[in-house]
């Protein structure tokens, strides 16, 4: 499969905590979460332009969390002209973005992005709810998988 999402080439990362039971790299959470990636997991605002071609979209804080919680780093944002940030992780000093696809051929500037903390997210009850229903389905699609 060739992977399109930002810093595919470079992701070769492993897993370092086993609460999902997840063992591999990114491009295997890729292959999972593009399974579970629904409208019922998208950004509220978003939902209405979520389609199957673009499930990536409304999915970034959520996943980097969910991401951030198997391979440990931290989840950075790049900051958009609406003013919300666009989440990615940073782990082993190497950048990759899951959801980057949502953005089809624009180019984010990855450079000099802050930190994300978790508590500024999830003080969003849906977001939380949306990280909490992401999480199960992936748990689900992992055990499936062995």
């Amino acid at each position: 499969m060739a992977y399109r999402f930002y810093g595919n080439e470079d992701c070769e990362v492993l897993a370092k905590k086993n609460d999902y039971g997840f063992e591999g790299n990114p491009k295997r959470l890729y292959d999972l979460l593009s399974l579970c990636w629904s409208k019922e997991t998208c950004a509220p605002r978003l939902r209405g332009q979520w389609s199957k071609e673009n499930m990536t979209l409304g999915q970034c804080s959520i996943s980097s969390f969910l991401i951030q919680d198997i391979f440990g780093g931290e989840v950075r944002g790049v900051l958009l002209p609406d003013g919300a940030y666009h989440c990615y992780n940073v782990v082993d000093g190497k950048s990759f973005d899951l959801t980057s696809e949502q953005f089809g051929e624009e180019k984010l500037d990855y450079s000099s992005c802050p930190i994300q903390e978790r508590e500024v997210h999830f003080s969003d009850p849906d977001k939380y709810a949306r990280y909490l229903l992401l999480g199960a389905l992936l748990k689900q699609r992992i055990a499936e998988s062995k």
